[in-house]
């Protein structure tokens, strides 16, 4: 159950929306106005890899060393 963040194309604020299906997406509306013209935005993420280094979207900084995904740091 991931966290999406959106924007709304009305009045251009940006906000993050707890979604429970990828379905359930399509129903998100802006928590400012309420209108249900919204855009979800590309977003990565960060792990922490077991050396302690941070590590974004599966590849951690020292190739090798571990990432979010396994001792090669590639997904």
């Amino acid at each position: 159950m991931p966290i999406y963040e959106f924007v709304c194309n009305k009045c251009k604020r940006n906000f993050e929306k707890f979604v429970l299906s990828v379905s359930s997406a399509k129903d998100v509306k802006c928590p400012a106005c309420g209108s249900d013209d919204v855009t979800k935005q590309f977003s990565t993420f960060a792990c922490r890899s077991g050396s302690g280094s941070p590590s974004f979207g599966g590849v951690s900084g020292s190739f090798g060393s571990g990432g979010c995904s396994g001792s090669s740091g590639f997904s």
